[in-house]
């Protein structure tokens, strides 16, 4: 308001004036500085500016906790985007309301939706191709943490999964570590030699058991990985093993339940069990068009 009235006064004290009268400022003997009015056309212009602020603060909300005549906030318009859209995304996946999530995963309209969420919430981890990275989880193989049911899926992407490995740092002799190393990185390799084989499975006996099973098949009930293939979460190299072992790993994957709806979650889910099925080779199979109205609800946004 104190700019407004500042504007105000500003605009009438250069009104006045009269045309012809000179400020008596002079530049090179001869160039005067006029004294003229505003144009009228000018003022005016700036008179309506004024009048629009003051009418703006009056309907909406712009002096401190005044909420406007309108009543208008940006939230409550957010809120009424959001039920919008909401509303559109309930009719586009009311279709598969009653598919179950290996249904989900046989369906090509459900697999085109579930990879739109996934690239939306999933990629910047997993990769817009789902082969995951250094200590992001490759979900084209059917290499699963934490087990890759469609039960299980839907209880890691709405919770999360958070996993840690301890750090042995301090824990082994240097001896176990280099037995560790020097057999772990090569456990599914039948040239691997027999005596680091024996001195690895040693030390993997006394110290990674626990977590990775006798047999180093990994524990979904831990997330603990199968060290037995050749499937790495954070490499295989012998360094990085290394440095598995001497400062452990800790993932943390984010719980979804409040970021996409359930019926995105059970989409999404779906997606993924096909990327596993189709890399294992399992037949996905292909749905018939649906029928023209339920063609139109699917189009929606």
């Amino acid at each position: 308001m104190a700019s407004i009235v500042g504007c105000v006064w500003l605009l009438l004290a250069n009104r006045k004036g009269k045309s012809g009268d000179t400020t008596g400022h002079v530049w090179d003997d001869d160039l005067s500085e006029y004294n003229n009015p505003l144009p009228r056309w000018w003022f005016n212009l700036f008179v309506l500016t004024v009048v629009f602020a003051v009418g703006y603060l009056a309907f909406y909300p712009g002096l401190g906790n005044l909420a406007g005549r309108l009543g208008w906030t940006s939230t409550q318009e957010m809120e009424e985007g959001l039920a919008k859209l909401t509303e559109q995304r309930t009719a586009q996946y009311a279709r598969y309301v009653s598919y179950s999530v290996d249904q989900l995963a046989q369906d090509a309209g459900a697999r085109s939706m579930g990879r739109a969420v996934f690239l939306s919430n999933c990629a910047g981890c997993h990769g817009p191709d789902a082969r995951g990275a250094i200590g992001f989880p490759d979900l084209t193989d059917q290499d699963w943490l934490y087990g890759g049911d469609a039960e299980t899926l839907l209880a890691t992407i709405k919770s999360g999964r958070t996993s840690k490995m301890p750090a042995f740092n301090g824990a082994l002799s240097p001896e176990q570590l280099q037995a560790l190393v020097n057999f772990v990185p090569f456990w599914s390799d039948k040239e691997l030699d027999p005596h680091a084989r024996e001195v690895g499975m040693a030390a993997f006996a006394g110290m990674c058991a626990a977590c990775h099973g006798a047999e180093g098949k990994g524990n979904v009930t831990l997330g603990a990985p199968n060290l037995t293939d050749d499937v790495w979460l954070f490499g295989g190299s012998q360094e990085r093993v290394r440095n598995s072992i001497l400062w452990g790993r800790e993932s943390h994957m984010p719980a979804h339940d409040t970021l996409i709806s359930p019926d995105e979650q059970r989409l999404v889910a779906g997606y993924i069990k096909s990327l596993s099925e189709k890399q294992s080779g399992a037949e996905v199979l292909q749905t018939p068009p649906a029928p023209p109205s339920q063609q139109r609800t699917a189009a929606l946004p």
